[in-house]
């Protein structure tokens, strides 16, 4: 019984660390959640690498502190990889330590929002709003001066273009 006790807090605890700002879906419809890409699965395999595809369409994660833009700081903007959709603007993107690029705002309707269960927890998925591809979650444990948010993206979802000088 203090085995089971014990294993119930740790999963607690597990799960109230990867908790959510819900407010993020409230502006989302269930049209731009539920519309499907127009590409086929072997298209999407002849246009992205292996593991693009895997992330981007598996919804599957890199590896952390492996990713090409974890800790890249130029300035520019970060577009879908899949799409060229652009999603982010360096100025959004902050260190947070946790080995894939973290931003604190994503432009606004380049992403939509979904509950993502699996892993048994409860987290916020980001979708490119355009292709449908999977680009990470967003937590509620990014800077407090800013947003508060913390949209954790997988490298090889997206792509940096360095601002012309």
């Amino acid at each position: 019984m203090k085995q089971l006790l014990y294993i119930l807090t740790f999963l607690f605890a597990i799960i109230s660390c990867q908790s959510q700002n819900g407010s993020v879906l409230k502006n989302e419809t269930m049209e731009k959640i539920t519309a499907a890409s127009t590409k086929t699965d072997a298209q999407w395999k002849a246009e992205l690498t292996r593991e693009q595809y895997h992330v981007l369409r598996e919804k599957g994660t890199e590896r952390a502190f492996t990713g090409e833009y974890w800790n890249t700081f130029e300035e520019g903007k970060y577009v879908c990889a899949a799409c060229s959709q652009k999603i982010f603007n360096s100025d959004s993107k902050f260190e947070s330590d946790c080995g894939w690029p973290s931003f604190d705002k994503a432009i606004e309707g380049s992403v939509v929002y979904v509950i993502d269960n699996s892993y048994g927890m409860s987290r916020t998925e980001v979708i490119c709003s355009n292709c449908k591809g999977h680009l990470g979650h967003i937590f509620d444990d990014g800077p407090k001066e800013t947003t508060g948010d913390r949209f954790c993206m997988n490298s090889v979802s997206i792509k940096f273009i360095p601002a012309k000088k």
